[in-house]
């Protein structure tokens, strides 16, 4: 099964709009979905502090900001495809 991880922060707009589209393409692949606050995690908040939301697959970064749903949707094919 695959693994997704998006690196947010409370009060971010972008993390809650690129958690509810991780949502959504969840009904139609089956991925573990981590969340991982970076104010919580200082290696992670120094790596990601000015990309967030940070959306992983399987340990690759494929989205930074603004989620890009299609090139997400892809990756997980292509993923899913290899297994």
């Amino acid at each position: 099964m695959l693994n997704v991880i998006i690196y947010s922060k409370k009060e971010c707009h972008l993390c809650e709009i690129a958690k509810e589209e991780l949502e959504v393409i969840r009904l139609e692949f089956d991925f573990t979905f981590e969340e991982v606050d970076i104010e919580k995690d200082a290696f992670a908040y120094e790596k990601f502090k000015h990309l967030i939301p940070v959306v992983e697959v399987d340990g690759e970064i494929i989205s930074s900001g603004r989620l890009n749903g299609k090139k997400l949707i892809a990756v997980l094919k292509q993923k899913y495809q290899l297994q």
